[in-house]
């Protein structure tokens, strides 16, 4: 089974993605390798806007009829949106994982540690 994978943001090892933005933040969602194993994602919990994060730092949960799962920022910074949408309609994560189904966006303290995370080819490599 092959799975999306756009080569326009980066991966961390626990499948969220990571997009730069226009205006410099960095949108944040899960695969669509993630969003198929989990299943019919029922739930997101996620942080407030003004929360601190760090790189790496849980900042939420999905849960599906399969399996509760962290949420792990892969930048740190302040969290400058959510996406509010998933409250009341969390499959959204299944049915658009990269577009309608973004979980937040974050002011990167550090823009280098976007640079850090996996590519897309390494990124298919470790779900292959």
């Amino acid at each position: 089974m092959s799975f999306d994978v756009p080569d326009d943001r980066r991966y961390l090892e626990s499948h969220e993605w990571a997009l730069e933005t226009d205006d410099g933040t960095v949108q944040v969602g899960i695969s669509d390798f993630a969003q198929d194993e989990l299943g019919d994602v029922v739930f997101v919990e996620l942080p407030d806007v003004g929360d601190d994060l760090s790189q790496e730092a849980e900042f939420g949960v999905v849960e599906s009829i399969k399996a509760v799962s962290d949420l792990y920022a892969p930048v740190g910074g302040e969290v400058v949106a959510i996406n509010d949408d998933l409250f009341d309609a969390p499959e959204l994560v299944n049915d658009d994982p990269f577009g309608e189904g973004w979980m937040l966006e974050i002011e990167p303290d550090d823009p280098d540690e976007l640079g850090a995370l996996l590519t897309a080819d390494e990124y298919e490599k470790q779900i292959a």
